[in-house]
């Protein structure tokens, strides 16, 4: 298997494929495509949002639907998650680090053995696949161009916290049944963020326009922590057709949060590669 499918994405995908090396360390070096879509429900059905029977009808302005988001300096957490494709069903456990707006910590352990830390910021990826004894670091551009999707920091900070990725970018509100809908466009990725009774995102949709993948992010299990609500519980869904035989393939991942901390104190992030790897990359 190609050392690049230990990173698939940040949580769904830096997970799922540190599970696939592991499993996999002597098999073929074949790519992502065997995760190829079988008719499997996902883990959690509740959280789908059916395509409105309805037309979007504009309500109001952006400034008007006003989204509760989650605000901290530093947050602490634990989480089970577990990967599923037609081929596999494994569960880790990912201890999560966060400085808000700036850094992300993840390390990826598997019966109590560390198997990959991952440290990102607003500008580089850097993995340790300590599994494999390897190192890489990765720009956002080759990062998304290595799994057909254009992913960046905001993006990967969402999937933690359930905050919008892009609150700068200006939008166009609908009425969608019971969902406030707001569509956004980001280098080339159309956004839909669902917006709750409670105020709460209920479900992120980012479509790439030139291959129409989709990555959906859905939240729910909402508890109060530091006056905010915070859901404890997200599916992730990666939708894309591959390149090398245009098929489509899918990859779900459910996260449950044990523990999560909104901190003022600063955290360290440790991120330690052997001195032989860093030379190497």
């Amino acid at each position: 298997m190609k050392h690049y499918s230990l990173m698939l994405l940040a949580f769904t995908f830096f997970i799922a494929s540190c599970k696939r090396q592991h499993i996999n360390k002597t098999s073929d070096a074949s790519s992502i495509d065997s995760l190829k879509v079988a008719d499997t429900k996902p883990v959690i059905d509740s959280l789908t949002i059916t395509t409105p029977s309805k037309p979007e009808v504009a309500v109001t302005e952006e400034e008007k639907v006003k989204i509760d988001e989650i605000d901290f300096k530093y947050l602490k957490a634990k989480a089970k998650v577990s990967y599923k494709s037609p081929n596999d069903n494994q569960s880790f456990t990912v201890d999560i680090r966060m400085r808000k707006d700036s850094l992300i910590w993840m390390n990826v352990s598997a019966f109590g053995i560390t198997v990959a830390t991952a440290l990102f910021n607003d500008s580089l990826v850097k993995l340790y696949d300590k599994y494999h004894g390897e190192y890489k670091e990765y720009t956002y551009e080759d990062f998304a161009g290595k799994f057909n999707f254009n992913v960046s920091y905001d993006i990967l900070q969402a999937l933690v916290v359930g905050n919008r990725p892009f609150k700068k970018n200006k939008s166009r509100v609908v009425r969608s049944n019971e969902y406030f809908l707001l569509k956004q466009e980001e280098n080339k990725v159309l956004i839909d963020n669902y917006i709750g009774e409670n105020k709460k995102l209920k479900k992120i949709l980012l479509t790439q326009e030139d291959t129409s993948n989709k990555l959906t992010l859905d939240f729910d299990d909402f508890t109060t922590l530091n006056q905010f609500l915070f859901p404890q519980s997200s599916l992730i869904t990666l939708d894309y057709q591959s390149k090398e035989d245009q098929k489509m393939y899918q990859t779900v991942v459910n996260i449950k949060h044990t523990k999560v901390e909104l901190l003022d104190t600063p955290l360290e992030f440790p991120f330690r590669v052997p001195e032989k790897l860093l030379n190497k990359n």
